[in-house]
């Protein structure tokens, strides 16, 4: 990949902030599949649920990078970037 992510500076250890989707816990609602932001540890959901929670949270803090909350993945997405991460980049936190 060409494209280089100018927001890794942001990505922090974070403790997720539920076991779900914070906000469809909070309301009662279902989710498809988890995203975690990497910046302070929101669980949310992902573009496939009906909340669309962990975007909705981008949009609120501008917190521009997820990871994969589903067991077994581990990939990142830069949400202004538009970036795909198919391993988590080697710059990251360390």
């Amino acid at each position: 990949m060409n494209a280089s992510c100018e927001h890794l500076d942001q990505v922090r250890e974070v403790t997720p902030s539920a076991d779900g989707c914070e906000d469809c816990l909070r309301i009662g609602a279902q989710w498809v599949h988890l995203r975690l932001c990497l910046v302070c540890g929101h669980v949310g959901c992902c573009d496939s649920s009906p909340n669309r929670h962990a975007t909705a949270h981008w949009h609120a803090t501008q917190h521009p990078i997820i990871q994969s909350f589903q067991p077994g993945e581990d990939w990142w997405w830069c949400y202004p970037d538009e970036l795909f991460f198919e391993t988590p980049p080697t710059s990251s936190h360390s």
